[in-house]
């Protein structure tokens, strides 16, 4: 099998949340695996300067209106959560966890649910209840789910994991990097599509 796809995330990023949709079934076509990053885009952007979308005059109406569209376009379920966007350092604390205890199909699994839970449910993932929530229905035990995202070791992880991310050029989410070629956002998938086919574009 070919090296595999890097995919970093951030658990309150919309084009992120449709890129989990999409990442594996594209991989399986060219043979990779795929790779599941958390990241904490409020980091990132105390390195870039950048904001959430939502809040940049004029093209946060814009990235409301885009959002729904893209949604609709790809047919992917979306509604626009009641808070948006949150801090996702809990779910992201929470998948690293999954994936030690669970290994990495229980992990994107977890991954996806809480996804779902924020974008297609409008649940709070920000909040413990609402994380041990999806924990308990992706079969997880959900005081060891918390408990293992609130470790100091798990803590440590996902810094380290965002230091990694950052020193690698990831400054966003969806970002994808395979065979040392980094895309970055939902649009560039059509672009991604035809590197995997063809090995450049």
């Amino acid at each position: 099998m070919s090296n595999a796809i890097d995919f970093y995330f951030d658990f309150s990023s919309p084009y992120g949340y449709f890129a989990s949709t999409r990442i594996d079934h594209l991989a399986a076509r060219y043979d990779r695996k795929v790779n599941w990053h958390p990241l904490l885009l409020g980091a990132v952007f105390k390195t870039t300067g950048g904001v959430p979308l939502p809040m940049v005059p004029l093209k946060g109406e814009y990235a409301y209106r885009d959002f729904e569209r893209s949604a609709r376009f790809y047919g992917i379920p979306y509604q626009r959560p009641p808070a948006f966007p949150l801090a996702t350092q809990l779910a992201a604390r929470a998948m690293l966890w999954v994936r030690q205890a669970h290994g990495e199909r229980k992990a994107v699994e977890f991954a996806q649910a809480v996804y779902r839970a924020y974008f297609v449910d409008g649940s709070n993932i920000a909040d413990t209840d609402a994380i041990a929530a999806i924990a308990g229905k992706t079969g997880l035990d959900t005081a060891a789910v918390i408990d293992g995202a609130n470790s100091a070791p798990v803590k440590e992880q996902l810094k380290a994991d965002v230091d990694a991310a950052m020193s690698r050029g990831v400054f966003g989410s969806p970002f994808v990097i395979v065979d040392g070629e980094p895309f970055w956002g939902f649009d560039r998938f059509d672009q991604l599509e035809a590197f995997l086919k063809y090995g450049k574009i």
